[in-house]
């Protein structure tokens, strides 16, 4: 039996108002405005790492939960990154909730960006981990590796380290541990074929939300490893000069799994920035 909270937490669902259920698990320190997760391409309710979770859920509500379509939740799959960032939105929503602050990683990173633009009163402060505004100018491209990784039909320990974390040795035994954090969890949670197609597809097709950053006026943190090979941190870098009001953090060992890399330190920042 696993020690960390996010681990024992129950699984809930929601109805949302075309009809999906939203499969989601609600735990932590009540009081503060909660804090909702986005997660990444091919993710799920049970992808996030719980050490980093629990970090979280000492000084706040933490929220994870599945979008349509994925994993445990129902409804149609995202035909673009829109509609993924209007079944978040919907999500928050159906729990009742009129502020959230909201932390997306990877693709999850996009769609929160997305929740903040259609509903600027919903999300108070927003986290932007190993993503980018999309449409980012100069943005080096993903080595080809990568589309190479996203092909495999499942994903092993070395994909995993060779997508979401640096090449020393410290960085795969802090990567190793983290993916044996996930175990507990991870039993049968997986994103279908069609979904995963989805997502995707959703990504090639966006357009971006690198010519609307002016309008994200309120404080946002923006994350990453400075050797992200899945989006470049100069993402990071660059949405950093173009917000209004932002804060950057990047950590020179690591890569697009900064985050349960180093959950203590980000965690940390996390803190801060939100309270």
């Amino acid at each position: 039996m696993s020690d960390y909270l996010a681990d024992q937490a129950e699984t809930r669902f929601v109805d949302g108002p075309a009809g999906e259920r939203f499969a989601y698990r609600r735990f932590g320190k009540g009081g503060a405005i909660p804090l909702v997760l986005c997660m990444r391409l091919r993710g799920t309710i049970d992808h996030w790492d719980p050490a980093f979770l629990d970090l979280l859920a000492a000084e706040r509500e933490v929220i994870v939960f599945d979008n349509r379509a994925v994993n445990l939740s129902t409804g149609p799959a995202p035909a673009g990154i829109d509609d993924m960032a209007d079944g978040a939105e919907q999500f928050i929503r159906a729990l009742g909730l009129t502020t959230v602050d909201l932390l997306g990683w990877s693709m999850g990173g996009i769609v929160a960006q997305g929740v903040a633009l259609r509903a600027p009163g919903l999300v108070r402060r927003l986290i932007v981990a190993g993503s980018s505004a999309g449409g980012v100018p100069d943005l080096p491209a993903p080595p080809p590796k990568v589309n190479e990784v996203l092909s495999h039909a499942v994903n092993g320990d070395e994909d995993f380290l060779y997508l979401f974390f640096g090449e020393s040795e410290r960085a795969r035994a802090a990567g190793l541990a983290s993916l044996r954090r996930l175990e507990t969890r991870l039993t049968d949670a997986a994103v279908s074929p069609a979904t995963y197609r989805a997502q995707l597809t959703a990504i090639a097709t966006f357009a971006g939300y690198w010519h609307r950053q002016d309008e994200l006026t309120l404080p946002v943190l923006v994350a990453n490893g400075a050797h992200d090979v899945m989006i470049d941190s100069y993402a990071t870098y660059a949405m950093s000069r173009r917000l209004p009001d932002a804060k950057a953090v990047l950590y020179s060992d690591a890569g697009h799994g900064f985050l349960f890399q180093h959950p203590e330190d980000f965690a940390a920042e996390i803190s801060r920035f939100l309270t």
